[in-house]
């Protein structure tokens, strides 16, 4: 199994912007999508040191931990904190999947398209970062 913790807010992927260029229509991410797949890649590179990607069936287990705002009552805080309250505001869970997927192909695993289960969570914490576990699938029997 492998254990990687990004100790930074989670970024949602932002739609691909396209411009004309030299008559050739190129597609691209906006500035801080691009920044942050950049982040995602090089603590992931990190944590690879030389490894090759993964191959193969992959189960995926992704917690994205959001910072929590400063001007709460107390018990919100708290309920936040303790997990009875979860962030259900924008942006959507997918989006931030999608920029973690694209961030660690080639790095972690050959391609996103390898991951055949997923699980996926928004919190709230005072310490915002995104934890993920990667293993290899196997069929219940």
């Amino acid at each position: 199994m492998i254990k990687l913790v990004f100790p930074f807010d989670p970024v949602a992927q932002a739609r691909t912007r396209a411009t004309n260029r030299k008559g050739k229509i190129v597609v691209y991410d906006p500035e801080n999508t691009a920044i942050y797949k950049r982040r995602i890649n090089m603590v992931a590179m990190k944590h690879m040191l030389g490894k090759k990607p993964l191959e193969g069936p992959l189960s995926v287990k992704i917690r994205f931990y959001r910072p929590i705002q400063k001007n709460l009552t107390k018990k919100v805080r708290n309920d936040r904190l303790s997990g009875k309250e979860r962030p259900i505001v924008k942006p959507d869970l997918s989006n931030y999947v999608k920029a973690i997927e694209d961030g660690l192909n080639k790095i972690v695993w050959k391609d996103d398209s390898l991951i055949v289960h997923e699980e996926t969570d928004k919190f709230y914490s005072e310490n915002p970062r995104i934890e993920i576990e990667v293993e290899q699938w196997e069929p219940e029997l």
